[in-house]
């Protein structure tokens, strides 16, 4: 089955059990994977068990009967990495929450600090947020979806600091030591892992004292400046290649 047909559903679901899939769900059974009534979906409910489904009827709604449960998915990785991503101008977040998704990050925390363009998020683009990681995790076969946190300021981003076993700050003003290397020297064999990077304009000196006296290890990511969200992504690329 392909991951174009893997579906997240709420509550816990058993054989037998039949579930209502909406929205854009609905909308994709129909419409652009065009599947009818007998097809096979796969469901993954809210304790990440997966199950396939048939389906029994299409519309507005899409119905269909949970059958076997499939065989559960390998072990978790030991280590479980969040992104705490300054809020980007225009629709860069989209990019930073997709890509991390299919790049493997637990939860995404955006905040704003001095420097940012924005500062905070409403209502309308948290959900885009999370509807895109729903969607980058279906289609990553992913068995779970990415929480995507509230905004916040910077000060209450650094008091969630002491909840990880490492918080790794990328600054332009960190030591230039190579960027595998550093990691190699900081990061923990398993545990919780918090990356955080900056807006556009970076992060001030005070920001990134505070940072570190809060528990946080600067990194730097070479001579070349990158764009704040394509940072995240490196990181992420590094520290999947390193733990793999």
């Amino acid at each position: 089955m392909t991951a174009a047909r893997r579906f997240f559903v709420e509550g816990a679901k058993a054989p037998g059990d039949v579930v209502e899939l909406g929205g854009s769900d609905a909308h994709k059974i129909a419409h652009v994977l065009r599947l009818g009534a007998g097809d096979t979906i796969e469901l993954i409910d809210s304790s990440a068990r997966t199950f396939s489904a048939a389906l029994l009827d299409l519309g507005r709604v899409v119905r269909a009967s949970v059958l076997a449960e499939q065989a559960p998915p390998a072990a978790p990785p030991m280590l479980t990495v969040d992104v705490a991503q300054a809020v980007p101008k225009g629709s860069r977040m989209d990019v930073v929450v997709e890509k991390g998704t299919e790049l493997g990050v637990a939860a995404f925390l955006p905040f704003f600090c001095e420097r940012s363009i924005g500062r905070g998020a409403g209502a309308e683009r948290l959900a885009r947020w999370r509807r895109i990681a729903r969607g980058a995790a279906q289609q990553s076969r992913r068995t779970s979806v990415p929480d995507v946190h509230e905004t916040v300021a910077f000060e209450h981003l650094v008091a969630r600091f002491p909840d990880y076993d490492a918080v790794l700050f990328a600054w332009e003003l960190a030591e230039p030591v190579p960027l595998a290397r550093r990691l190699q020297e900081v990061l923990p064999a398993a545990g919780r892992v918090l990356l955080v990077v900056g807006p556009e304009g970076g992060f001030t000196h005070g920001e990134a004292e505070m940072a570190m006296r809060s528990g946080g290890v600067t990194l730097s990511l070479g001579s070349r400046i990158l764009r704040t969200d394509t940072a995240a992504l490196v990181l992420l690329a590094v520290i999947g290649a390193l733990a793999s």
